[in-house]
């Protein structure tokens, strides 16, 4: 696998490392997540190079997880939106949350928490089956080819997940 191909491998977790894969384009989606959209506000709070920075947006705006918005028309100026291909990582940046509360928070503990409007209580987030809404174990999953998997693929057998 070549990494410049990644978007053209028939697999979803490649095409998406494809997009959102490197450090900066995660916390840059993390900061959205928090309600961040100005360049200068993502350059403060990262502590990240201007040229870095444009780039990752511009990528992201390229890939549709963004979409620059105009803010300010003397001197123009744009803020950065999730569309709903980005609203739709939330999922993924929740299970990175949620990977570094359990390992990585540390003796203090989590530094940030997450409560819900809906029941104003403080949540984990967590994986449920679509189907029977019990939560995932990958012990308790099977992987099997789908339509998008070409036959040439489709001869590997994937093992369940231990």
């Amino acid at each position: 696998m070549r990494w410049q191909e990644l978007d053209r491998e028939a697999c979803s977790v490649a095409r998406c490392v494809a997009v959102v894969g490197d450090r900066w384009s995660l916390l840059v989606l993390r900061d959205c997540f928090l309600g961040v959209r100005r360049f200068d506000d993502f350059q403060a709070r990262l502590g990240i190079t201007r040229h870095v920075l444009a780039d990752r947006l511009k990528s992201l705006v390229e890939e549709g997880v963004l979409k620059r918005v105009a803010y300010q028309q003397r001197p123009e100026r744009f803020e950065y939106r999730l569309t709903e291909a980005g609203r739709d990582l939330y999922p993924v940046i929740m299970g990175l949350v949620a990977w570094g509360n359990k390992h990585r928070a540390g003796a203090r503990g989590r530094p940030v928490l997450h409560r819900h409007k809906a029941c104003q209580h403080h949540f984990d987030a967590v994986m449920i089956c679509s189907e029977c809404n019990e939560p995932l174990d990958p012990r308790q999953v099977e992987v099997e080819p789908g339509p998008g998997l070409p036959r040439s693929q489709q001869i590997r057998h994937l093992p369940p997940a231990s």
